[in-house]
């Protein structure tokens, strides 16, 4: 059997993950996909083909109290049946925090989980089940190489001026700054836009990954040039369940007013807050839109809102504007949002073709739109598992 790739994307409610032959020419070809969903209720292991025929399943009772092994298992059992025993060559996997050490993949090793663990703090929401994975994929298959593709690394570039926070120096020495995240999304819709129109690529460009998480970055000839997501992933854009940007007097009010510790406040922020805080109906804006609540609908015009008034900073960053490209899940299925954010970007010259836009098109600007908008589905796991490949067969990948 050929070599393949596992990626993993471990959240707190959700494996996801995907399986990639390795090619004679070092490119990675999608196998199979799925997700391990609902940990902490009713565990589901499902595995699908291209065509989206189911492949594996496994259920857990409802309740189940189940560690990153035991959710693991099944799906490695699966790869060693359908692939044969010596076929995985490598898991790579999204680590959101790289710090300020890691500006590219790199093999796991106990020093390297040694040190991503300290990045906790920076990350609290994602980086403990990142790692919580990597440690049940070693006790699973010791000895399996595996390797971290970070979220920060295509914002290694970034000026200082961008990345400074006016705080006292003392703290920027213990990496208090600002990184930005969704970098491997960003990674891929860059290359993906070359493809398209090198053109465009070649200019300025801001790509609004929008999904549960959600930023934008501005990007100029395909680096990373501003983002708005800053030292955490709570910073920037109206998220599902996150509060994006807000006055640091706030948590000040929370705790002296309400008496919360930091504890309730990180909770507040990360999970009540953001769509569902603002709605108090659900951080699925597929739920809103559907939706004649008036909570839902101020919910909805704070999310637009504020995407445009960042695109509008981003642009500032860049000296103008060339392209904008929507991604992930809002940014791909949502088109009552990529309208409404464009009628906002009117003065930029953003001009939507209605229709288009409706009908889910690839090219959603009109003909004489000062600003061409693009809709470009995001894939993670492809850059994740390239990277990977070209890691550990770098003379491979040269060849191709």
């Amino acid at each position: 059997m050929p070599e393949a790739v596992l990626t993993l994307n471990a959240g707190s409610s959700s494996i996801k993950f995907a399986v990639y032959e390795v090619t004679a020419d070092a490119t990675a070809r999608r196998l199979s996909h799925g997700q391990i969903e609902d940990i902490g209720g009713a565990p589901h292991f499902v595995a699908t083909d291209g065509g989206g025929a189911i492949l594996a399943e496994h259920r857990w009772p409802a309740g189940a109290s189940l560690d990153h092994e035991a959710l693991l298992s099944p799906l490695l059992e699966w790869i060693t049946r359908h692939l044969g025993a010596e076929s995985l060559m490598a898991v790579g996997h999204r680590v959101v925090h790289g710090g300020e050490t890691y500006d590219r993949p790199v093999r796991l090793t106990p020093d390297v989980i040694a040190a991503l663990s300290r990045l906790t703090p920076l990350a609290p929401l994602h980086q403990p089940h990142n790692l919580a994975a990597v440690a049940a994929v070693a006790r699973l298959r010791p000895g399996l190489p595996q390797v971290a593709c970070f979220d920060t690394a295509f914002h290694h570039g970034l000026a200082p001026t961008v990345t400074r926070l006016a705080l006292p120096r003392r703290y920027a020495a213990e990496g208090v700054r600002r990184y930005g995240f969704h970098g491997l999304s960003f990674e891929y819709i860059a290359g993906r836009l070359r493809e398209q129109d090198p053109a465009l690529a070649s200019g300025r460009v801001i790509a609004a990954h929008l999904g549960n998480g959600a930023s934008l970055c501005a990007i100029h000839d395909g680096r990373s040039i501003d983002v708005t997501m800053g030292f955490t992933t709570l910073d920037g854009l109206v998220m599902g369940t996150r509060c994006g940007n807000l006055d640091p007097g706030v948590v000040l009010y929370l705790q002296q007013v309400h008496g919360l510790d930091a504890a309730a406040v990180e909770h507040l922020l990360y999970h009540d807050s953001g769509l569902l805080g603002v709605s108090g109906i659900s951080n699925d804006m597929r739920t809103l839109l559907d939706s004649d609540d008036v909570h839902a609908r101020e919910a909805i015009d704070l999310f637009v809102f504020r995407i445009a008034r960042e695109i509008g900073a981003l642009t500032s960053s860049l000296g103008g504007l060339d392209g904008l490209v929507f991604s992930a899940g809002i940014g791909e299925h949502a088109p009552p949002i990529r309208a409404a954010v464009c009628a906002r970007l009117g003065w930029l010259g953003v001009s939507c073709d209605l229709a288009a836009n409706a009908g889910n098109a690839a090219l959603i600007s009109t003909p004489d739109s000062a600003v061409q908008v693009r809709v470009i589905a995001t894939d993670e796991e492809s850059m994740i598992a390239t990277h990977t490949v070209n890691l550990l067969h770098p003379a491979l990948a040269s060849a191709g």
